[in-house]
This record gives structure tokens, sequence and C-alpha cells, in this order.
């Protein structure tokens, strides 16, 4: 190994697949992404093509590895983060997966959850999981793909499957079959995992009637997860750590303290909160969940989901055509000056935490001759912020309240949104200079493993702030806004319109 080596981290997200080489102080050398497509069968309804999601992770992960021999550095180690609760089953032997893998926006469970509720399991489901009984979490999506599947329950219980999330099955391919394993923070958004004892559940095995031979094997996020087959990279290199996309983003923003917390804005919004050792459990429907675990040692965190964050964004792109580039939202929001009462809710895939309203779908109200492209631009980044204050109201409930906040992620780019942020939560929000902290959390897992770092304090000097952005909207101002908010909200949600079919 050089004296200067770099760390590659496979960052496998919802709409591309990214690969990048760090440095030791945390800064970028080299990104490389591929999109590819996202498939809407039914309504609610989110696949992916597996062949597609490891073709552009293996395509990405070649260029970086290219990239870095260009350069003349050695890669110490390999990390992974995924896109977490999106589901895959393939064959052990042929490594080909039985069905499109189910995206964890997908809604397809939805009475299927509920009749568990219905019958008061869930309780006992967030005792032992941390979570709640809701289509979004894994064991579902995998329980559905048994019962429609031909054959592939018998083939499950035969022991000729697997099962994993994104990061369970890119390991698969990496390693040539050899290695079926996840990390303790993906395993944690099965719905299978019981989060106190570090186990699958056999109770919530039982529950969704799922075959523990599917299962991969549990370990630490920053240990030895196997070694890349040579013939895929040109080279066999150590996988050194794993952690779900929003652990690996906190854990990236070096948010290694009790009470430390960070926002990610990408596909969705997801805010966590670092508990430590206990696992808090919310009153509000937060989630509790697996913050990373080290040497056997947990850390607990609480989290708040929110489905739809850029994705409205790209549905402004691509499903509306009235923006180019997500980067045009910025001066479009500007231009407009006042929301003028235009209020978005991107419920397209029912609303997530606090609300959980899987039946829920999204709505454009307060339109009049006078809206145009800039308020509905400006009322969709709206969205996104005002779905933040609702998460840190119910962590408010909770008697959590942050003083600050660290955020990051491909929307964070957006100075307009920064400052609108601070402004809903009147709160100070800082973005630091390297904003990819997702793929960065993978690349410090990783690097932990090998050696690279040798304590968080090495981790900690690595974060640098880029902006801060403090709140300077009248309170009036910001009670009105967030008045017309709470209108909109309640007029999508299914108790108030009811879907049938």
């Amino acid at each position: 190994m050089s004296d200067n080596p770099l760390i590659l981290s496979i960052d496998q997200g919802t709409t591309s697949s990214r690969a990048m080489l760090f440095e030791r102080d945390g800064q970028s050398c080299f990104t490389t992404q591929q999109e590819f497509a996202q498939h809407y069968p039914q309504s609610g309804w989110v696949e992916h093509d597996p062949e597609e999601i490891w073709s552009t992770t293996l395509s990405v992960a070649r260029d970086a590895v290219a990239a870095s021999r260009r350069m003349g550095r050695t890669i110490a180690s390999l990390g992974i983060t995924n896109q977490r609760e999106t589901t895959v089953v393939w064959d052990r032997r042929s490594g080909a997966a039985i069905y499109n893998a189910i995206v964890w926006q997908d809604r397809r469970t939805s009475e299927q959850c509920q009749a568990l509720r219905q019958q008061g399991h869930e309780p006992t489901v967030t005792e032992k999981t941390g979570l709640l009984l809701d289509p979004y979490f894994s064991g579902s999506k995998l329980a559905w793909i048994l019962d429609h599947v031909p054959e592939a329950r018998d083939r499950a219980e035969r022991g000729d499957l697997a099962f994993g999330t994104i990061d369970s099955f890119l390991l698969w391919r990496l390693t040539g079959g050899r290695v079926h394993a996840t990390d303790a923070t993906n395993a944690s958004r099965t719905l299978l995992f019981n989060i106190h004892q570090n186990r699958w559940d056999e109770w919530m095995l039982a529950l969704l009637n799922i075959p523990a031979a599917l299962l991969p094997e549990v370990r630490d996020s920053a240990c030895d997860f196997g070694q890349t087959d040579p013939d895929l990279l040109g080279e066999a290199l150590t996988i050194g750590g794993i952690a779900g996309d929003q652990q690996a983003a906190a854990f990236g923003q070096a948010c290694f303290q009790p009470g430390m917390i960070k926002s990610t804005y990408g596909t969705g919004c997801f805010v966590v909160m670092n508990t430590g050792d206990r696992a808090a459990q919310s009153k509000n429907r937060l989630l509790t969940t697996i913050g990373y675990r080290l040497g056997g040692e947990t850390t607990y965190a609480l989290e708040g989901s929110i489905f739809v964050a850029g994705a409205a964004v790209q549905w402004l792109r691509d499903g509306l055509g009235l923006i180019g580039s997500a980067e045009e939202t910025e001066s479009l929001a500007q231009a407009a000056g006042h929301n003028k009462g235009v209020y978005l809710v991107p419920a397209f895939t029912g609303l997530g935490a606090p609300h959980w309203d899987a039946e829920a779908r999204g709505g454009l109200f307060g339109l009049s001759r006078g809206t145009g492209i800039q308020e509905i631009v400006r009322a969709t980044l709206e969205s996104v912020c005002y779905q933040t204050y609702d998460l840190f109201q119910a962590m408010a409930e909770d008697g959590v309240q942050p003083t600050q906040l660290r955020i990051d992620g491909g929307m964070v780019k957006n100075n307009w949104l920064c400052q609108f942020l601070a402004d809903v939560l009147d709160i100070s929000v800082q973005r630091p200079q390297q904003t990819e902290t997702t793929a960065l959390g993978a690349a410090y897992l990783a690097g932990l493993h090998s050696g690279i770092y040798d304590s968080f304090d090495d981790l900690q000097r690595n974060w640098q702030q880029e902006a801060e952005f403090s709140p300077n909207l009248p309170a009036a101002d910001r009670d009105a806004l967030l008045q017309g908010w709470q209108q909109a909200i309640r007029r999508i949600k299914s108790d108030y319109c009811p879907r049938s079919g």
C-alpha cells in the first residue's frame, strides 16, 4: 500500500449509482455517476431492475479504480452505502434476481400492513424493531415476492434463494457470490431484526412468514466484508465498511455524540439524531433505529423519514417538463418573491413520518390564474422544508429540541432552500464543505477498518463548515406559512379524502 492511499466509496442510491474516491482528509478527488430507470407498474408501485443497479454500480466502480491508477494511487479499502429497505431476492447458484427490486417508496403491501395493525401487532413490532407496520420497510416487500413469484416460497424454504437489501446484493456480486452479509444499520430497516438483541427475530419472521434460510449474516458497520473478485475491478479490494445511506450520512457528518442531528436531502429527506447507547422510543411515530455498530457496540438513533424531497424536483423536470435541470429551481423560487398561497404536498407514494399515511396522495393547492412556474417551483422547495418542520415538531413533542442542524445531500447546494429551511425551523442550519456525506460516511467506515483512521477524533477534525444559514423570517409570517401547510396536509390525508380500489 502507498503512503497516501485512497478510499473508494460506492453510493448506490434510488435514482443513480455513484462511485467516489476520498482522500484521508475527507475531500473527494474523483466522482462518477450513472442514472438508471425507475419503473412504476401500478399506482404506488416502484421497482428497479437489479441488473441495471449492478451494471451501473460496476461501471462507476471500474471508472473510479481506473482514475486511481491514473493518479498513481492505491485504494486502501472500499465502502458501500445504499438506498435502504429496497428488497431483492436472488438465486444462490446463478445470482440472478427472481423479481425486480421493490423500492423503499413502494406501497403495494399497504393492505397487509393494515391487517397486521388491526390484529394488534404493531406495539410488539415497534418494541422489537423500533419500526412501524408500514410498506416502507423490507419485511412485507419480501413476503410479497415469496407469495407472488411462482415457486419462490418453496425455493426459499429449501435454501435456494437469498434475500438482501441493496448492500447485500452488491456485496454478493462484488465478492463473486462468496459473501452473503449485511451490516446492522441495514438489518435494522428490514422489520425482521431485533435491534436490542442484535439478531434476526424469530417472532417477526413467523409473523411475516419469512424463512430464516433467506437471510444474510449481520456484521458490524466497519469490518471485513470480504474482497472483490479480481476479475471485476482488476484487483482484489477489501470491502471494509457498509451502512444504509442515512446512517452513513450521519456518520459522514461526524454526528458521534448523543443529541447531534443531521438532515439529508436527496430523493427523500431523512432526519437522524444520535441517541447513544439508548434506544429512545418516540411517542410521535418517529423511528428507533441503529445508527452504527462498531466493535460489537451499538449506537442508536431516532429518525424521521420523508418519502419525497428531491424526487419532487425530478417530477417537475421529468414529469411536468417545467424545468430543464434542478439547478434552475433556486433562481425561480427567488423570483417568485412569495408563495402566493400555493402549496404542494408531494405525497406521491403516501406520507412518511410523523403521519405514516400510506394511502395519502399528492395535492397542489391555492392555484389561481396568476399561478406560474415560479410559484409551483417555490411550492415544491417549500414542501421539503415544511415536511422537515413536521419532523422537528414530533421530536419536540418527544422532548428533543435541536438548536442547530447539519444538512447534506444534493438539494442543499440550493442556497434559497437552505435559507428557507432555517426560517421555517427557526434554528441555525449548517452546510459542510463536503455535502456528499452519504458516500463519505461509507468511506469513513472502510477507513476505520483499514487503519487509515484511528478514532472518531480523526473524523471529527475533517468536518468543515462551508456556510451557515440563520433564521430571519418574522414569526408572524412563519406562522402564516405553516398554517397554510397544515391545511394542505389535512386535505390530502386518507381520512379526509378516502381512496377506493
